[in-house]
């Protein structure tokens, strides 16, 4: 049985990306994606990243569900 946390935090962790949360929001803050880009195709992912998230994407892994929720936060900056 897998127990990998599959939180915001643990998904930046997995992409290699730093995992605290003034990061994480800033990382949010400067990669707002318009509603036309899927979230895979995004220009900041390196090649590795995408095909992490396209993978899990497409095997409605255990990360579906925050990469989801990461891909809404990158669509809703607030003001």
């Amino acid at each position: 049985m897998d127990t990998t946390k599959t939180d915001l935090t643990h998904l930046f962790k997995q992409l290699g990306l730093s995992n605290k949360s003034a990061d994480i929001a800033h990382f949010i803050e400067v990669h707002q994606l318009p509603a036309e880009t899927h979230l895979t195709e995004a220009p900041f992912w390196t090649s590795a990243q995408k095909t992490f998230l396209l993978e899990a994407l497409n095997e409605d892994a255990q990360w579906s569900e925050v990469i989801d929720q990461l891909d809404v936060m990158l669509r809703n900056k607030k003001p």
